[in-house]
């Protein structure tokens, strides 16, 4: 064998031997004679062993040409372009996967025409050689030569609808259902050609997770269209990154669609008496404290927002910040929310609280979802009892059956019953006079307390724990729960001690010590 045979044979490299010597004797009329065979032959191995890879995720830009084996997973259309000189040129976007990962490849041309005319198929194993590039969505090879390779073996799946937990960076044609969690207002932008552009986010959760997905332009509008708690499918998203985070964005071969499909979000909750500073965490509760909207002048001389909120679950409480579009949520005393992605941060009189973001959601449910982490919300009155029953006061106090039935009552008298037991934390809710059950009263405490009920005008004394701050002041005593009008600024957990006439089953205090 010669010298350029012997070379080869060591070489580790797609390429065929005719390539190879093609390439050899290039290179010796190149170098002008000052190179043989054998040393051309050496110089021309180590350039195409330099960009062999050893899989997608080693794909870089920068590379001069990599050479790699993939599965086709989705094939994009076909799209024209004006040149400077000559016909116009045709791409078409194709992403492929190994086992390593997923990049696009652009193909040119007469490969972009074999694309679409069926000679190409998803599922499909391509010999792929390109040069790497940064691209709009991340790496992107353009792509010199592709051929099929039907005796290799690529082991990865192609999906026809994604979930949250399946998506990676460097995807396209993204597929995904999901239950809106939240939703942002549009924003306008100006480009770097002096255009206007325009974007939105809304937050979508499944049975596996959530995601942040992006909408460009026309289809920006999708966010002011859509209410939390819908069900849509994002049709031919794509992956970027931002900040760290995956997103799902949506331009303009994709769309965003509401679907009859139920889709199920459980949040995975950090109970808030194990919150620590500096944190990014998923916190859940009940409503028990609202503080009006305030706007305030930043630096730049723009108007910010922020309204603070305080929410408990079975382990304690916390005031939770909600900053900018965050601060016009129709949040409610009695309400049960998710704050998720929210910062922990140094708060009034060194106590913590959470800050709430535009990378946050603010998620009114019906109470805490089956699952949910930290039994959020047990202690602020939501039943989470195999045998609790629910608020069925006829009073204003029952107006609100299905959220926090805790605090429901707390605006007006209601005389409902309490049903179901004790066992497992379930409490018996409207049995006090007020429709403010205690949440952790039994149902037997729940029916004494009405049963001994003052009558109406006569002056009683009630010592409780603050568990609403708010108007009106709710006590909780352990074992009954009492609304209390007053003048008095009382804070929550301060336990304190109310006297006066009983009026429409809240005490009208005239002493509190």
């Amino acid at each position: 064998m010669g010298a350029i045979e012997d070379i080869y044979g060591d070489l580790e490299a797609d390429v065929s031997f005719e390539e190879f010597e093609a390439a050899v004797h290039e290179k010796v009329e190149q170098m002008g004679g000052l190179a043989d065979e054998e040393a051309a032959a050496m110089l021309v191995a180590n350039e195409v062993g330099d960009d062999e890879v050893n899989g997608v995720a080693d794909i870089e830009p920068g590379m001069e040409e990599v050479k790699f084996v993939a599965k086709v997973v989705s094939i994009g259309e076909q799209r024209t372009f004006e040149r400077d000189e000559g016909e116009d040129g045709r791409v078409v976007n194709v992403e492929v996967a190994d086992g390593t990962g997923r990049v696009r490849i652009s193909l040119w041309d007469e490969l972009a025409a074999a694309a679409t005319d069926g000679d190409l198929e998803v599922g499909q194993v391509l010999r792929i050689a390109g040069r790497p590039k940064e691209g709009y969505a991340g790496v992107e090879v353009s792509v010199d030569r592709a051929e099929p390779d039907e005796d290799a073996e690529v082991d990865v799946e192609v999906l026809d609808t994604y979930r949250v937990e399946d998506l990676s960076l460097g995807l396209s044609d993204v597929n995904l259902q999901g239950r809106v969690l939240d939703t942002d207002a549009v924003r306008t932008f100006s480009r770097d050609d002096g255009s206007e552009g325009r974007v939105s986010n809304l937050t979508l959760g499944d049975e596996t997770g959530r995601v942040r997905v992006t909408m460009w332009d026309e289809r920006a509008d999708r966010a002011e269209e859509l209410s939390a708690g819908d069900t849509v499918e994002v049709v031919d998203g794509y992956t970027r990154e931002r900040d760290g985070d995956l997103e799902l964005h949506v331009g303009d071969r994709g769309r965003v669609e509401a679907i009859d499909e139920a889709v199920e979000y459980v949040p995975e909750t950090t109970a808030i008496a194990n919150l620590a500073m500096g944190e990014t965490v998923d916190v859940a509760g009940g409503v028990i404290e609202v503080d009006p909207k305030r706007t305030f002048d930043r630096d730049d001389g723009s108007e910010g927002q922020v309204r603070n909120v305080r929410i408990k679950d079975d382990t304690d409480d916390i005031r939770v910040a909600l900053w900018g579009d965050k601060a016009d949520v129709d949040v409610d005393l009695g309400d049960y929310v998710v704050c998720t992605d929210v910062q922990v941060k140094d708060g009034w009189q060194d106590d913590l609280e959470c800050s709430a973001n535009w990378r946050s959601a603010i998620v009114v449910t019906d109470g805490p979802p089956a699952g949910a982490g930290g039994d959020a919300g047990s202690a602020a009155g939501v039943d989470t009892g195999t045998g609790a029953g629910t608020d069925t006061g006829t009073g204003p106090g029952g107006e609100r059956s299905g959220t926090l039935d805790a605090f429901d009552g707390a605006d007006g008298a209601g005389s409902g019953s309490g049903t179901g037991g004790a066992s497992g934390g379930g409490t018996a809710r409207g049995g006090s006079t007020d429709g403010a059950g205690s949440g952790s009263a039994s149902a037997s405490a729940a029916t004494a307390a009405a049963d001994d009920e003052p009558e109406e005008g006569t002056v009683v004394e009630f010592t409780g724990t603050v568990v609403q701050a708010g108007d009106p002041v709710v006590l909780d005593d352990g074992e009954q729960t009492r609304s209390v009008e007053t003048g008095e600024r009382l804070r929550l957990g301060e336990e304190v001690t109310v006297r006066g006439p009983l009026r429409d089953g809240r005490i009208q205090a005239d002493e509190v010590r």
